[in-house]
């Protein structure tokens, strides 16, 4: 698939639990940390934007903690996220400065969009951030909300994050290579849809019933969501597979495999009301 992003600004990147480990131990796979580092950077060299939207600070905890599955109690999993949490950023923030670049961490919750304060708060830091040519870091806060962890997921915080900031580019980077058909799973016959114009019924039937793995939350019914909220807002969403972080590169460059999804601008969009409705 060939396209042009050469137009793009500000760029929203998700990066799944599943491409910061190792899928043998999910233990962090430090070399990949430090690839996507170099990529983002890369993109900021380039006169971009870029905020990071990172899965993971569960999946980190657990193995600080020596924990093998993912915990099903609430208050054991924000134990967790809390010291994944501060792992994870002061690793990111040892990559990034390997590349001369600044990051900051910005933890978010679902009342920080339907609270109209706290919102417009949110869009001042983040404008903020990107005039002073720093990378956000973002994550939800696991720690003090039991929304998140019960209900959401990271793809969705992305789209959240792509809405608020005016972004023109979601990315969101699984395990998987995109929107397919079926599941190719278990279905030989699936197929890769390269391109979506517009999110409607038949193309949310196509997201199956993965709930997304033992260390993420997210499968494909929470990327097409993610997909209404971006389009919605007005930017271009890619599904793209993480496992090489050099796949940022060859999106920017317009000829990846994945799954593009045309903005959609809705004139009546607004994104406090499409929360409260979906989520």
């Amino acid at each position: 698939m060939r396209l042009d992003f050469s137009d793009k600004k500000r760029i929203i990147v998700k990066v799944g639990s599943n491409s910061l480990v190792h899928p043998a131990t999910g233990r962090l796979d430090y070399i990949k940390l430090e690839r996507f580092a170099m990529e983002l950077s890369d993109l900021r060299n380039r006169g971009l934007d870029v905020c990071l939207v990172s899965s993971g600070s569960i999946a980190v905890g657990r193995q600080i903690m020596g924990i093998n599955k993912r915990p099903k109690k609430l208050p054991k999993m924000q134990a967790l996220a809390a010291v994944g949490q501060a792992r994870l950023m002061a690793t990111y923030q040892q990559y990034f400065s390997e590349y001369n670049q600044i990051s900051g961490q910005v933890l978010m919750t679902k009342n920080t969009i339907l609270d109209n304060v706290s919102r417009k708060n949110a869009e001042n830091t983040f404008a903020e951030l990107f005039n002073m040519g720093i990378i956000p870091v973002v994550n939800a806060n696991d720690t003090v909300s039991t929304y998140e962890i019960r209900f959401g997921d990271n793809d969705t915080l992305g789209a959240i994050v792509c809405a608020l900031t005016k972004a023109d580019l979601l990315i969101l980077l699984s395990d998987i290579d995109g929107l397919y058909t079926a599941d190719p799973k278990s279905d030989d016959n699936a197929r890769l849809i390269e391109c979506v114009e517009h999110i409607d019924e038949t193309i949310m039937s196509m997201a199956g019933s993965d709930p997304g793995s033992d260390l993420g939350s997210g499968g494909m019914a929470t990327k097409l969501h993610a997909a209404r909220i971006a389009t919605a807002s007005g930017a271009d969403m890619v599904i793209a597979n993480g496992s090489d972080a050099r796949i940022l590169h060859d999106i920017m460059d317009g000829e990846f495999t994945g799954t593009y999804f045309k903005a959609d601008r809705d004139e009546d969009f607004y994104l406090a009301d499409m929360l409260s409705e979906d989520l």
